[in-house]
């Protein structure tokens, strides 16, 4: 995803209130029962890869849907107590996607800065019954060997600071472009073992060519991948798609990839492929649809106030807040998402 310019600040402390997303019955469930056991969290356990869906403690299959952060070097004051209570009750949202950019002032600058940042985040998710999805947000340079040694530093800490947590998904690499798909493999390889020495349990997820399209973007498919998988278990791939952008082909490639692999689409957009322009609802809710038919797990893009269409708070909400909650801070995307995260959730109880 490009990036926009914005402003820098520290994140407040969570202060955790009240339950999160739950099935309708658990959520008509008494005051005084335990708010964690209603969170998705709660619900669900620790996540594992079973087959090709996401599952749950009890090896069901389930769906995550939530909202992704922006880079966290200019939106940080988009996330604030108020921001994620309203993303946990109000939204319902199962999942938070906290984008560490690598460069474009991000981790590279300031290392245990964007660490500690992470962890902040990671840490008011959990607070409130969220799962995290901990996204190394590599964009240019294409190559994710580039950054080896520091996604190696960034994930060793991130791991040691958070591997007691039942929550935590590892996203490696978040927009792999003008490499093969075996050089991408080979990275995947170095890193999840760097990730499974300290926290066995999390699934990983390993971005995909040409943008995490499957290789669509650059005139491939997810054939290169279903051939020569990366060896590992408990991992998915990732697929991102903007559908004003990615059409059939695209929506096609996420069909048959989710019926030979594990596939979670990290981030996702209902404009051009760069979060802009108008919104195609329509072809939108044809990969929602999908998506639910076939349990594919999603996070949109994202939680801030660019100027963008695709940031779904109105410009300037995150510099002069009020309420967070309802549709009056929202942006036509934003709306239109949020009431898509609302709908109840299906998780198998028994």
């Amino acid at each position: 995803m490009a990036a926009a310019l914005g402003g820098a600040l520290l994140l407040t402390t969570a202060v955790p209130n009240g339950p999160a997303h739950a099935t309708p019955d658990q959520r008509s469930a008494t005051a005084g029962q335990s708010a964690a056991a209603d969170t998705p969290v709660g619900i669900n356990g620790q996540l594992k890869v079973c087959g090709t869906k996401l599952c749950n403690s009890r090896g069901n299959p389930i769906q995550l849907r939530g909202m992704s952060t922006h880079g966290t070097q200019w939106y940080p004051h988009c996330l604030t107590s108020g921001s994620l209570d309203a993303l946990a009750q109000d939204w319902k949202a199962d999942v938070l996607r906290v984008s560490t950019y690598v460069q474009e002032g991000g981790y590279e600058t300031n290392p245990q800065h964007f660490t500690n940042l992470a962890n902040s985040l990671i840490q008011q998710a959990t607070d409130r019954g969220m799962y995290v999805i901990v996204d190394w947000h590599m964009l240019t340079p294409g190559d994710p060997h580039a950054n080896l040694t520091k996604a190696q530093q960034f994930f060793t800490d991130i791991a040691h600071r958070n591997k007691d947590k039942n929550n935590i998904l590892y996203e490696i690499a978040n927009e792999p472009s003008g490499v093969s798909w075996s050089r991408i493999k080979s990275y995947a390889e170095q890193i999840i073992p760097t990730i499974r020495a300290i926290d066995s349990d999390a699934p990983v997820l390993v971005g995909t060519r040409a943008w995490s399209s499957f290789g669509v973007s650059e005139g491939a498919n997810e054939s290169e991948v279903v051939n020569n998988p990366v060896r590992a278990s408990n991992i998915m791939y990732t697929f991102h798609f903007y559908a004003d952008s990615h059409r059939d082909e695209y929506l096609a490639t996420l069909s048959r990839a989710a019926d030979a692999l594990p596939v979670f689409v990290t981030e996702f957009g209902t404009q051009n492929y760069a979060g802009e322009g108008d919104n195609d609802f329509t072809m939108s809710q044809r990969y929602l649809d999908l998506m639910a038919s076939k349990k594919i797990s999603w996070v949109n893009w994202n939680f801030s106030d660019d100027h963008r269409t695709g940031a779904v708070f109105k410009t300037g909400t995150c510099d002069n807040p009020g309420s967070w909650v309802g549709t009056a801070p929202l942006k036509l995307a934003g709306v239109w998402i949020r009431d898509r995260i609302r709908t109840p959730d299906t998780f198998p109880v028994g």
